[in-house]
């Protein structure tokens, strides 16, 4: 686990880093952060977190933050600060605690830990993770799509040139 000088405020975004994923959270103060929790989403939970894309509901809890970190990295990112004004931190916070025990709808891509996090933060509700993955997939989809194309071209014109030879 990673140890950092700077301690976090209420209100900051918390980035948590899973392995293949970041989970966020709000710092509300006094050691505790409110997240939002799809069931699979623990500490350690490795390959099980993946069970969050099938997912259609995750509860809002309040938990120590070293009990939602357990032994991954995290930092303090309040990531879109150079472009939105974050909302006052007693908003924030009480708007966060407000919302402890209730069950929300969950999607991975349009309504996930982060989208809930920055919603509190900034009124907004975004993902980069997501933007990240879905701009990766349409460059890998473009990629697998010009491999495509230039194979079936080359087996065109091959087959093409075959036929000609056994004439």
């Amino acid at each position: 686990m990673e140890q950092y000088d700077e301690k976090p405020q209420p209100g900051d975004l918390l980035e948590i880093f899973r392995g293949t994923y970041q989970h966020w959270a709000i710092y509300v103060g006094d050691g505790y952060v409110v997240h939002l929790a799809p069931a699979s989403e623990v500490p350690g939970a490795g390959a099980n977190s993946m069970m969050s894309i099938v997912t259609n509901t995750a509860f809002v809890k309040k938990e120590e933050l070293w009990k939602v970190v357990g032994d991954s990295n995290w930092k303090i990112n309040n990531l879109l600060d150079k472009k939105y004004e974050p909302r006052p931190v007693y908003l924030i916070v009480r708007d966060a605690l407000d919302l402890v025990g209730e069950e929300l709808s969950y999607c991975v891509v349009r309504n996930n830990c982060e989208h809930f996090a920055t919603l509190l933060r900034y009124g907004k509700n975004q993902s980069r993770q997501v933007r990240q993955f879905g701009e990766a997939a349409v460059l890998t989809g473009a990629f697998a799509f010009g491999v495509l194309g230039v194979t079936a071209l080359l087996t065109t014109l091959l087959g093409s040139n075959k036929d000609k030879h056994k004439q």
